[in-house]
């Protein structure tokens, strides 16, 4: 991988998705859960929980680009907007340090709306011995 080298990846997440990540996590916040509770909140309805919502730089970044064998150093992550269920996200990554000498690097990581908007922002840190 070199500097400038980039990758997007569609995706969406349901209800049940977030159920089960409650349900992992023990996060059982009715932000997320309950849409009754969830129509008195600015958002008017249930919100997805923040960390399932980036789960899918892990996804990306394991499995995709760099793919198998990457080592998931760090992640610094900005939540932007609040993302929900059944909705079709963006998620785009763009290298932007590259240390050959290190087999890692720094990965750029945004997730947008359908209408262009950031939702979440951050950078990773990562390292493969095959391909940085």
């Amino acid at each position: 991988m070199l500097n400038g080298d980039k990758y997007s990846y569609n995706f969406s997440y349901t209800q049940r998705d977030v159920e089960l990540f409650a349900q992992v996590t023990g996060d059982n916040n009715p932000i997320h859960l309950d849409a009754d509770f969830a129509k008195n909140t600015p958002f008017g309805r249930p919100i997805m929980h923040g960390f399932l919502s980036a789960a899918v730089f892990s996804k990306v970044f394991g499995t995709m680009f760099p793919g198998q064998g990457t080592i998931y150093r760090s992640q610094s992550i900005k939540f932007l907007a609040p993302m929900f269920v059944d909705v079709e996200y963006r998620a785009e990554f763009e290298v932007i340090d590259h240390l050959p000498e290190k087999h890692s690097g720094t990965v750029s990581c945004k997730i947008f709306d359908p209408a262009g908007n950031i939702c979440i922002t951050g950078e990773a840190q990562l390292k493969h011995f095959e391909k940085f």
